[in-house]
């Protein structure tokens, strides 16, 4: 469903494309989750398994970074994750002021068990668009997500 805005064209150009990017997001995470490989977790406890699965031990500014999801949320998931028995926060030894958040034993196990069926329902959903059109998308959603630093044209911000 399009916008109902009416401004310029260049307006309702932006505003139907990010309701168009953000539907697909939600609509293609909503079926992924449906699908029940997350085993009693929520996506964002997911998304704190699998980094620290693909790249170890990390403070959890770190993982906060990685997410793009606030500190307060990630010590909250991680919170969780400790109650499930699936992630321990260490002091670092070199740094004391430093705290680590690893995978447990547990941990390990069930993201290395759910995480494959994971893999194969994402590449059955890309599967809609051919290798050639997931390569355009993957490098069309890179550009706008690296736009940091961008400044509005004058007027844009709500400002002067």
């Amino acid at each position: 469903m399009p916008t109902h805005y009416k401004g310029s064209p260049r307006d309702v150009l932006a505003l139907n494309t990010f309701i168009k990017l953000t539907r697909a997001v939600d609509s293609v995470t909503a079926r992924l989750f449906r699908r029940g490989t997350l085993e009693g977790i929520t996506p964002a406890q997911f998304g704190v398994l699998e980094t620290l699965h693909h790249l170890g031990p990390l403070c959890p500014g770190e993982i906060s970074a990685k997410l793009l999801r606030s500190g307060g949320n990630i010590t909250l998931v991680i919170d969780n994750l400790e109650k499930h028995g699936y992630v321990r926060r260490e002091r670092d030894p070199e740094d004391r002021r430093s705290v680590r958040v690893s995978l447990t034993k547990e941990g390990q196990a069930f993201i290395g068990r759910i995480f494959p069926e994971h893999v194969r329902m994402i590449t059955d959903e890309m599967s809609a668009l051919t290798p050639d059109e997931q390569l355009q998308l993957g490098a069309l959603c890179k550009k706008l997500g690296k736009r940091e630093g961008h400044q509005p044209h004058a007027g844009q911000d709500g400002g002067e």
